[in-house]
């Protein structure tokens, strides 16, 4: 008699199923904390080494120096002051997407995550390479971002990619501790390095400590004709307008600012900061303004000014016949062009070190910008400047003229509505009009308003110590209860009276009428 044990006989033995893939959304999570890690890490380091920028800035400022001129305004108008946040931002989930997708194929093609990051690491080195002060401490900032992407990716792929039978679970929480482990750990480590540099900071500090020999200016008695919602005649620091093309703004400490002048000289000059603020100083009221302000818009801001004439030092350095031309570089690598005229005729053209009396905010332009009446900002108001080339139109370009803005850039006579705002409602009977008027450094003569289509009227006017400074209008008028039609015009002491034509601020500044509506009752 035959006996069986262990087995049923005429039944194979169980044999445990093998686990199932693991989905590719798994491996893309992977790619994507293994990715913002990396980038973590490596801003964090640029931050620590004090770095001017690090690999996503310097991606995001290539972006920004590709993008048409055209369509840069556009974007501009759509976003405003967004425009740095959205760029930045952009770039970093652009940069999260790719490589979660390349982390997706590391069970087919183990090496294709590493080598796209790779490739998305050339593009770094290359985009801060081509930044105008490239540094160690970026090129190590983007060493220890590819180092973290290889360590971490492998660490949080490993558990999910166990095909052993009986780990699926197991090997999916195990992933989830260490996501949890290392976001928590890069965002200790982000904290610090942003801790540890504390350039901002520091060079925040330097600015509060500063005493310079400049006064905050006394606005005129008669310029400011008090009339509520018109803007105040002299712009607050923390109201005036900012346009700039740098991702953040550049950190220079006083006593590391150094100003270069060359080119079609004499002899080189090379001025410090100290040496700079011991000059005698001249001080102005100047009113700025953006190419890109549009009809009615904002982007102009008057403040007093203190710091050295340009011309004062163009004549040290001895301008050679031929010359036309001055580009101008800031720190991060920003250029203009300038009218070479603007910077040694009898205007308030200034090597700026104060504004309204204090040192220039770090936005602004500290330790040292360009402040130059008549001009746009984008042919002259260099901040943070640190080189000066005397030069010819023909032989350079610079940033804006690149993309189709007008070489030389003269502000354009310009009026503002202010009062009443654009759609609102008043009390019929008498209603007080309102706004600004400039033209710097030729003046403005007349202001006229015209309301519901009638004649024009001439508005009273502001004092203005300078021609280089907006007035302010006012007009009183008697309005029935309904709705109303205001617009303004400006003739300034050239003779010139603003036209009706409507134009866009590309090339070189918007024309037209501003006008607003607003209802009696």
């Amino acid at each position: 008699m035959t006996t069986t044990t262990g087995t049923t006989m005429g039944r194979a033995p169980e044999v445990e199923a093998p686990r199932p893939p693991v989905s590719r959304a798994w491996l893309a999570g992977a790619g994507v904390v293994a990715g913002g890690c990396a980038v973590a890490l490596s801003e964090a380091t640029a931050w620590t080494l004090r770095a001017d920028t690090g690999p996503v800035g310097a991606v995001a400022a290539v972006v920004r120096d590709a993008t048409p001129g055209a369509l840069a305004e556009l974007l501009i108008g759509l976003v405003g002051s967004a425009d740095k946040p959205l760029l930045l931002g952009g770039t970093v989930v652009l940069l999260l997407a790719v490589c979660g997708y390349a982390a997706s194929w590391v069970r087919r093609a183990p090496l294709v995550p590493d080598l796209v990051f790779l490739a998305l690491a050339g593009i770094g080195f290359a985009a801060l390479m081509s930044r105008p002060t490239p540094t160690t401490g970026a090129a190590l900032a983007l060493v220890v971002g590819v180092m973290t992407w290889v360590v971490t990716l492998r660490l949080l792929t490993g558990p999910v990619l166990d095909d052993r039978p009986g780990t699926d679970s197991e090997g999916r929480r195990t992933f989830l501790k260490r996501a949890g482990i290392v976001v928590g750990l890069a965002v200790v480590l982000t904290v610090a390095g942003r801790a540890a540099g504390g350039v901002r900071r520091g060079v925040e500090q330097s600015r509060r400590l500063l005493r310079l020999p400049v006064t905050p200016g006394e606005v005129p008695r008669a310029a400011d004709l008090r009339v509520d919602g018109i803007a105040p005649w002299r712009t607050p620091d923390e109201e005036f307008y900012l346009i700039h093309t740098a991702l953040a703004s550049p950190a220079i400490r006083p006593e590391d600012w150094t100003l270069r002048i060359h080119g079609m000289v004499d002899r080189e000059v090379r001025i410090g900061y100290q040496d700079l603020v011991d000059r005698r100083l001249r001080e102005a009221w100047v009113t700025l303004c953006c190419v890109s302000n549009p009809v009615g818009g904002d982007l102009v801001g008057n403040a007093f000014w203190s710091g050295v004439p340009v011309r004062e030092l163009l004549a040290e350095a001895g301008v050679r016949d031929g010359a036309d031309a001055v580009l101008q570089t800031s720190q991060d690598g920003w250029t203009c062009s300038t009218p070479l005229e603007a910077l040694t005729d009898d205007r308030d053209a200034l090597l700026a070190v104060a504004m309204n009396g204090r040192p220039l905010p770090v936005d602004h332009g500290f330790p040292v910008r360009m402040v130059v009446p008549g001009l746009y900002g984008y042919v002259s108001a260099t901040k943070w400047l640190v080189d000066l080339e005397v030069t010819r139109f023909e032989d350079v370009s610079a940033f804006w003229t690149e993309r189709g803005w007008g070489e030389r850039g003269p502000v354009k006579t310009m009026s503002r509505v202010d009062v009443p705002e654009d759609g609102a409602t008043v009390p019929a009977g008498e209603v007080v009009l309102g706004g600004v008027a400039w033209a710097q450094h030729t003046g403005i003569e007349r202001v006229e308003v015209q309301v519901d289509g009638g004649p024009w009227q001439d508005a009273d006017l502001g004092a203005a110590p300078t021609t280089d400074t907006w007035v302010q209008w006012r007009l009183r008028v008697e309005v029935e209860a309904g709705d109303h039609e205001v617009v303004v015009r400006a003739t300034d002491r050239s003779g010139y009276t603003q036209t009706a034509a409507r134009a866009d601020v590309v090339p070189d500044g918007a024309t037209g009428w501003d006008g607003h509506t607003f209802s009696a009752r």
